[in-house]
């Protein structure tokens, strides 16, 4: 019996280009996966990939794309169905910040850019995918949310929009998976070092907040097909401060 807890398994994770894409994907190849990576920046993925390599893991899938391309997520989707029949790990981490200004300064063209990128892609990615997650023996779906998804902050506008209508999102496919062998959930990673928590906190010095690294094994719970959990949302923060630091399903 293997210890690797993702071992043949075959995950897709969006945004894995840096922060806490790049940091899950690094951890679920060190966990046996076969990781289907994407980006907007074709050269960071490459990055990843040789480091990946170079660590002695299996070559990751690379898909350089813009998800907002929307047509271009049911071709991820039909390439996965030709390659592997199924898909059993689904983490829809990309997402972007867009401009903390009041709600009545944000301009149509960017609250719509942001909609497009942290909620629609996602809507988009659960079609797509969910034939494939059915197809598994334990389809893991997991999105990645904010704590201003589920408590008004001033000026977080457009971003805290999307993120409360994922989390919705995110809720309706739970329960609509509740008699399949598919579990959905979501992560509010709280405080971590990531380049959207610069561009949100410029005067922040970063090495006060946690690593990406530290929040790794609660996606990995989540994405284990011995995971149990449905339809909830689990806040890092929390889950350290409670001394949750390994795995423990």
């Amino acid at each position: 019996m293997t210890d690797k807890i993702l071992e043949g398994r075959v995950a897709l994770i969006t945004g894995a280009s840096r922060g806490i894409g790049r940091s899950l994907a690094k951890h679920f190849a060190e966990q046996g996966a076969h990781l289907i990576l994407t980006a907007r920046t074709q050269g960071a993925l490459e990055e990843l990939d040789d480091e990946l390599r170079a660590a002695g893991h299996e070559a990751p899938t690379l898909v350089p794309c813009n998800l907002t391309d929307f047509d271009t997520i049911d071709k991820i989707g039909a390439a996965i169905f030709e390659r592997f029949e199924r898909l059993d790990v689904l983490v829809g981490n990309a997402g972007t910040l867009g401009t903390l200004s009041p709600i009545t300064h944000i301009s149509p063209k960017e609250w719509q850019k942001v909609l497009d990128t942290n909620l629609t892609a996602n809507w988009r990615l659960i079609r797509s995918m969910d034939p494939l997650l059915k197809a598994s023996d334990a389809g893991r779906a997991i999105f990645v949310t904010s704590s201003v998804g589920h408590q008004a902050r001033s000026y977080w506008g457009t971003y805290a929009v999307s993120k409360a209508a994922l989390e919705m999102t995110a809720g309706i496919y739970a329960e609509e998976c509740v008699k399949t062998n598919v579990k959905v959930n979501l992560i509010n990673p709280g405080g971590t070092r990531t380049q959207m928590r610069t561009e949100a906190m410029p005067g922040e010095d970063p090495e006060t907040v946690k690593s990406p690294d530290a929040i790794n094994h609660l996606f990995l719970e989540l994405a284990s097909p011995a995971c149990t959990v449905n339809a909830t949302m689990v806040d890092a923060e929390q889950e350290l401060a409670a001394g949750h630091t390994a795995y423990a399903l």
